[in-house]
C-alpha cells in the first residue's frame, strides 16, 4: 500500500483556505500532495507550487491541463484525487472535469452555485462510480460525534427544539469588503445567490440534521444586509420545522461585531439536552431538569467507536479544527484505499486515528451536498416569499437577485 496521490485546484498565494486543506489533508500521513493548479493567475500558480517543493512540470497553469496530462500518467506516478478549494462558481466545472477524467473529488463548500448544478453532478458521479467528498468541516469534530451517538442511542429522548448559530463579525463595516475573501463572497457572479447563508448557514444546517439524524422540511427565513451596495445577505435568521415534528432557530451572521466564528449547536429532547461549541470543542454538556448537569470530555471514560476512531490525542491534549478536518481527510483517503487495494487489510494503515467501516462511511457526500445547496436556495426563496412557511424543496428555485435585501 501508498500513500492517496492528491492534486489541488485553488489554494494559491494569498488563499487562506488553501493552507488549511493541504494541512488537514496531510496531517495523518495518508495522503501526499503532488501537483496542483494552484491559481488562474499563472504566476502565482506556478510560484505556489514551487513553494510547497513540488515539481515544476507538475505546478499546473490551470485546472484543465492538470487533468489532461495527469490522466496521462502511469498508475505508479498519477495523482488518485483532487482537492477543490477555489471560490464556488469553479466548484461544479473543476469538479465535474476531475471526474470524467477519472479522479476522486474532495471538494470545499457549497458543491457548486446552485441546486441544479449539484444535483447534475450527482449523476456525473453515479456515472462514473467515483468517490466524492464535502468538507462540512464541523462534522469532523470528535465530539460531534459523540454528540450524535448520545442522541442516536436515545439520551435525550423525542428531540423538541434544535438551535444552531453560527455569528461572525468580520464583514460588519463596509471597510471589509475590500480583502480577496470578501470580494468574492459578496460577488453573485462567484458566490451564488447567497453571501451569509451560502457561507456559514448552510454549515449550521448541515450541523443540525447531522447530529440529530432530522431532516428540515419546512424554513420561515429573514435575509438581510446592513451594508448599503450590498446584494447578497450577510446576516439572517431561519425558522425550521423537522421531520420528526420537532422545531429549530438557526441564526447566522457576518455582521456580529466582536464574534469569531462562534458556531455552537443545542439539542433540547424530553429528557435531556445536549449543547456543543466550536469555541470549546472538547466539550459536551449534557443537561437534566432531576440531576447535575454532566459536562463530557474528549479522551475521558468510555467514548463511542467512531468518537474514538476520530481522535489522536489522550485527554487534555485539544484537538480542534484542523484535526477536525483532517478526519474528513483522513477516513477518505480509506475509502480510496479500499478501491485501490481491495481485499487488503488497512487497519495498520495508522497509529493515530483508528479505522472501522462505520467511521469511514462518515464522510460528507452528494447527499450532503445536495441537501446543503436546497438548504440555500429554499432560505432564499422563502426570505423573498410573503408565505410565512415554505417547504423544504429538494428541486431547484426560481430565484433572482435584481435588487438589494432590505436592510437591517
Amino acid at each position: 500500500m501508498r500513500k492517496i496521490r492528491m492534486g489541488m485546484v485553488g489554494g494559491g498565494k494569498g488563499a487562506f483556505i488553501g493552507a488549511i486543506h493541504r494541512i488537514a489533508a496531510q496531517l495523518d500521513n495518508q495522503i501526499e500532495l503532488v501537483c496542483g493548479a494552484f491559481s488562474s493567475d499563472t504566476d502565482n500558480a506556478v510560484s505556489s507550487g514551487k513553494s510547497l517543493y513540488l515539481d515544476e512540470d507538475r505546478c499546473y497553469r490551470s485546472y484543465q491541463e492538470m487533468f489532461e496530462k495527469e490522466a496521462k500518467f502511469s498508475d505508479d506516478k498519477r495523482m488518485d484525487m483532487v482537492s477543490i478549494v477555489t471560490p464556488n462558481h469553479l466548484h461544479f466545472p473543476v469538479a465535474k472535469m476531475a471526474l470524467e477524467y477519472g479522479f476522486h473529488v474532495m471538494s470545499d463548500k457549497p458543491a457548486t452555485v446552485d441546486l441544479a448544478q449539484t444535483l447534475a453532478l450527482k449523476n456525473i458521479i453515479e456515472q462514473t462510480g467515483l468517490l466524492y467528498g464535502l468538507t462540512h468541516t464541523y462534522t469532523g469534530y470528535p465530539m460531534i460525534k459523540e454528540a450524535k451517538a448520545r442522541i442516536e442511542h436515545g439520551q435525550l429522548g423525542k428531540i423538541k427544539k434544535v438551535v444552531v448559530e453560527y455569528p461572525q463579525g468580520w464583514l460588519a463595516h463596509k471597510k471589509d469588503e475590500g480583502s480577496k475573501q470578501a470580494t468574492w463572497r459578496l460577488d453573485p457572479n462567484k458566490s451564488g445567490i447567497s453571501c451569509c447563508m451560502g457561507d456559514i448557514g448552510v454549515h449550521a444546517a448541515n450541523l443540525a440534521e447531522y447530529v440529530t439524524g432530522l431532516a428540515i422540511t419546512e424554513v420561515c427565513a429573514d435575509l438581510t444586509t446592513s451594508i448599503t451596495g450590498r446584494v447578497l445577505d450577510d446576516d439572517g435568521t431561519v425558522l425550521l420545522r423537522f421531520n420528526s415534528g420537532a422545531q429549530g432557530v438557526l441564526l447566522a451572521s457576518q455582521i456580529s461585531v466582536g464574534e469569531e466564528n462562534s458556531l455552537k449547536l443545542r439539542v433540547y429532547g424530553e429528557t435531556a439536552s445536549i449543547e456543543w461549541s466550536q469555541l470549546e470543542p472538547n466539550s459536551v454538556w449534557m443537561k437534566y431538569t432531576d440531576k447535575p448537569s454532566q459536562l463530557i470530555r474528549a479522551g475521558v471514560g468510555e467514548m463511542n467507536a467512531i468518537t474514538q476512531a476520530n481522535m489522536r490525542t489522550p485527554a487534555g491534549h485539544p484537538e480542534g479544527y484542523l484535526e477536525a478536518f483532517a478526519n474528513i481527510y483522513t477516513q477518505f483517503s480509506y475509502q480510496i484505499r479500499s478501491r485501490l487495494f481491495p481485499g487488503t487489510d488497512t487497519t495498520d494503515t495508522n497509529d493515530l486515528v483508528s479505522i472501522n467501516d462505520a467511521a469511514m462511511n462518515d464522510v460528507p457526500g452528494i447527499e450532503s451536498a445536495i441537501r446543503g445547496m436546497a438548504f440555500i436556495e429554499n432560505v432564499v426563496a422563502a426570505s423573498q416569499s410573503d408565505l410565512k412557511w415554505h417547504p423544504f424543496l429538494v428541486v431547484p428555485q426560481n430565484i433572482t437577485i435584481s435588487n438589494e435585501l432590505k436592510k437591517s
